[in-house]
């Protein structure tokens, strides 16, 4: 619950994508990465699965950081910011519990941002190693 006469959290969020003009000309790729360097998140690539068959998604986005707090506010800013400049609604969020690991689901592109040492042992990047990845930075 919110302090008496102020919003909750909850609230606040939506007012604030109620407030917000759509961005018609970033690509999710930018909002994505942008919101994740915007959080200080390190680490930060895509990795293009489309011309790959059997992918999951067309798209791997991998970001990591240092303590749980901040993989969780990284994925709160992501999710905003997608919201904000594209209208566009993750479809399922996984990893809340504990934060080591969120994945954002937006069916085409799949956000994954992990606390440092859970990145270092799932290598991700590996396992997709045939698609072409791309290195973000601020």
């Amino acid at each position: 619950m919110g302090k008496k006469g102020g919003l909750t959290s909850q609230a606040k969020r939506k007012k604030k994508i109620d407030d917000t003009k759509q961005d018609s000309n970033m690509t999710s790729l930018e909002v994505i990465v942008e919101a994740i360097l915007e959080k200080k998140g390190t680490g930060v690539i895509d990795i293009d699965l489309s011309d790959l068959e059997n992918s999951i998604c067309d798209r791997f986005i991998i970001a990591n950081a240092d303590s749980t707090t901040q993989v969780a506010a990284i994925a709160d800013n992501v999710e905003d910011k997608m919201i904000e400049n594209l209208r566009t609604k993750v479809l399922r969020r996984s990893g809340n519990e504990n934060a080591l690991w969120i994945i954002l689901d937006y069916g085409d592109t799949m956000v994954h941002i992990f606390q440092t040492e859970y990145r270092n042992f799932y290598r991700l990047e590996e396992l997709w190693s045939d698609g072409i990845i791309t290195s973000h930075e601020e």
